[in-house]
């Protein structure tokens, strides 16, 4: 079954959060116009405003007061791979040119800001301190984690507790907060709100761990980017830290990988990743995490949106490796 086909229930409220993230990017600025709607029209799974809506479904759901949470939180994500893709030096995402690429560093950054921006503007309609808190706190980290990356690129003496604080900072916690954010906004209790944000927090987990086992074995047209794209950029994944367990590999990757490296010199580093067990060690991380997730929603109540996340978690965790 396709993603979509999981939460087809939300369509009329996907169509309206849809039709409200157009309206917010509009700006006086032409350019801040047009490269906001050049990264919203790029596409994405918006999977954090579908986690939104159904965790809203565990309370008292109003479409009104979900969508603004869920625009703020999708806008919120826009943001951060726009700045990523400056960090990174990406000219595509999802097989379309970056905002950067486009244009230029400069214009991403402040895009960046102003799309964030808009995002604080709609959060600020939600009555709710305890969400503003929530909110503040993960972009802290989020931001944390940003610098973070930028400090581990082609660091090759780091290990695995260093990569699973990087991406719970750059992916998971922003996965958590749209569940939690999402629930208080129904007004669920907070015995609830707290376990879906541990719900959020184990998929976010298992679906970095995911994205990064894919960009070593999908093709360059499923990434919408060549293959081993992240090792180019310096980014030390999981994968290459269980490949590196092995001297040898080790060796011919600290040798080769560096920031002039030959793009064309990536195929035989994936390679000896493929054939190192790595992969496999890699899916085993995910899934630890993706069954935590599962036993957390046992503990949910049962509900229409409870099977749906159950659905959702194992489908992201478990995509095509």
């Amino acid at each position: 079954m396709k993603l979509k086909m999981m939460y087809s229930f939300l369509n009329s409220d996907i169509n309206a959060i849809e039709k409200k993230l157009e309206e917010t990017i509009q700006a006086d600025s032409a350019l801040l116009k047009r490269a906001s709607l050049h990264t919203l029209q790029a596409g994405g799974k918006r999977i954090r405003p579908v986690f939104v809506l159904l965790a809203g479904k565990f309370g008292r759901y109003d479409i009104q007061e979900m969508k603004n949470v869920a625009v703020a939180l999708e806008l919120i994500h826009m943001a951060s791979l726009v700045h990523d893709d400056v960090i990174d030096d990406a000219d595509l995402r999802r097989g379309k040119p970056t905002v950067k690429a486009k244009w230029d560093n400069r214009t991403a950054m402040y895009t960046g800001d102003f799309i964030f921006a808009l995002a604080l503007e709609l959060m600020a309609e939600i009555n709710k301190p305890l969400a503003h808190k929530i909110l503040a706190n993960t972009m802290v980290e989020v931001t944390i984690g940003e610098i973070q990356q930028i400090k581990d690129k082609y660091r090759f003496d780091q290990n695995l507790r260093d990569y699973l604080r990087r991406i719970k900072r750059k992916t998971a916690l922003l996965i958590s907060a749209s569940c939690q954010l999402g629930a208080i906004a129904a007004d669920v209790e907070e015995s609830i709100h707290k376990k879906l944000y541990l719900f959020g927090y184990y998929v976010g987990m298992a679906f970095q761990i995911t994205d990064d086992i894919l960009d070593f074995t999908s093709s360059e047209e499923d990434l919408g980017k060549p293959a081993g794209s992240d090792l180019l950029q310096g980014n030390i994944t999981a994968p290459v830290l269980y490949a590196m367990e092995d001297v040898a590999i080790r060796i011919e990757i600290e040798k080769k990988v560096h920031e002039n490296m030959d793009p064309s010199e990536i195929q035989s580093i994936i390679m000896l990743i493929k054939k190192s067990g790595a992969i496999e060690k890699s899916i085993l991380l995910s899934d630890l995490y993706l069954n935590k997730a599962l036993q957390i929603l046992e503990e949910l109540p049962a509900n229409k949106a409870k099977k749906t996340l159950r659905d959702i978690a194992k489908f992201i965790g478990r995509r095509k490796y």
